[in-house]
């Protein structure tokens, strides 16, 4: 089944925020943890549905962070500022990357061209991006116990060095970042392939992922899929990034290469004129020109 990214998924699990940029509250006896800090736009939703939920937010024990995109951790300095002993999970590498002011430039731009989408939610609230501390940092094979429920952490680079997925094996969820790709499409059947840093680890991590044990998928935007279609989605990710590589490869053939011209005309042809890429523009073309300039090596030693 494929259900929204919201409400209730089950006794141990509840999404806050927005379908665009959920966020999962994972409750075990003694313990509850935040999986995503989704837009800092966003940032006063998520602590008052956390009021909601918990009735005081300073239960939120745990925030992890999937990776180190803007959209994915905009929101926890806000919480800081809420929850002061709120701890903060995610890959070492997070914390080196915030420390450098023009990454902080880049994304509070990225997130400024949609501050008019959630001026109302917004409104006068400070909900700047800074750096901050990652008070626990984690790798593949660390575990985090919420009593009764056990949060495995794996490594799974590609999307972006430092992406982690949190996997709990006691009801079988996975909460994977971006790293299997996102629904896509006008009947969100299709799947955009997100690998940004290697082509190799993200089809790695994207098998390695697959043979997990998951029965819940919650997903980074939009949907949470659970039983036969968890395993469906795997399937449909993994063929879209095998063909995915093989468009842009098209694509620089018919430019000879040329780089700069390939991403222009893969803008015009599958995000301008087709229409069914929800991601923002200038995020679509960020994140396209990081995966052709990927793709061109391989088309280099291919032509070499």
């Amino acid at each position: 089944m494929k259900l929204l990214a919201q409400g209730t998924i089950n006794d141990y699990c509840q999404v806050i925020g927005h379908i665009g940029y959920p966020a999962y509250i994972v409750k075990g006896h003694h313990k509850i943890m935040m999986i995503d800090a989704g837009i800092n736009l966003l940032a006063p939703k998520y602590y008052t549905d956390l009021s909601t939920i918990l009735g005081d937010p300073q239960k939120l024990n745990y925030a992890a962070i999937t990776h180190s995109h803007y959209d994915h951790l905009g929101a926890i300095p806000y919480l800081l500022k809420k929850i002061p002993g709120l701890t903060i999970v995610g890959a070492e590498r997070i914390q080196q990357l915030l420390a450098k002011q023009s990454v902080i430039d880049f994304m509070t731009h990225l997130s400024n061209i949609q501050r008019p989408l959630f001026a109302d939610i917004t409104g006068q609230e400070d909900v700047s991006l800074y750096s901050f501390n990652i008070t626990l940092p984690v790798k593949d094979g660390d575990t985090i116990d919420l009593g009764g429920l056990t949060c495995i952490v794996y490594e799974v680079p590609g999307h972006t060095r430092d992406s982690l997925a949190y996997y709990f094996p006691q009801i079988k969820m996975l909460c994977p970042g971006e790293a299997v790709g996102v629904p896509q499409g006008m009947d969100e059947q299709d799947v955009q392939v997100e690998f940004l840093s290697s082509y190799e680890e993200y089809f790695s991590s994207l098998e390695k992922m697959a043979s997990l044990e998951v029965k819940i998928l919650c997903m980074a935007h939009g949907f949470v899929y659970t039983d036969d279609d968890v395993a469906s989605f795997f399937r449909a990710s993994l063929k879209a990034t095998a063909q995915y590589k093989n468009l842009l490869l098209e694509y620089l053939d018919k430019v000879n290469g040329d780089i700069a011209q390939a991403i222009e005309l893969i803008t015009k042809e599958e995000y301008d004129k087709k229409g069914t890429i929800h991601q923002e523009r200038n995020a679509y073309i960020s994140n396209l020109s990081a995966q052709v300039k990927l793709v061109a090596k391989d088309y280099q030693y291919i032509k070499g």
